[in-house]
């Protein structure tokens, strides 16, 4: 997978747009962050998932999701987009995608 990959998925959903998040590649809807392209250190995709969904994946044991000291306290989980299976970052994206929608948004899809 690669961040062209996330963004024509994740664009499929209503009214998601690119942007920008500290001078990184980032998806917004509503002007609210929910994915961002981790260009600093080790990469990967930043997911802004919540606290429960990363204990989740944390708790699996898939190396495709970590996380960093930066994002401790955080619902934020780093995901490696080489090792991520695609079906389910599409459903992770979706489910944050939904933690950041407006009622009004989310009726759209």
């Amino acid at each position: 997978m690669k961040w062209e990959d996330v963004v024509a998925f994740a664009t499929e959903l209503p009214e998601v747009t690119e942007s920008t998040l500290y001078g990184t590649p980032a998806l917004k809807v509503g002007g609210k962050s929910f994915a961002r392209l981790r260009t600093e250190a080790e990469g990967g995709l930043v997911l802004m998932c919540g606290l429960d969904a990363k204990e989740t994946l944390l708790a699996s044991g898939d190396p495709a999701f970590s996380t960093t000291p930066h994002y401790d306290g955080c619902g934020v989980v780093v995901v490696d987009l080489g090792l991520v299976d695609a079906a389910r970052l599409r459903e992770l994206v979706e489910q944050t995608w939904h933690r950041k929608a407006s009622k009004r948004v989310k009726a759209q899809l």
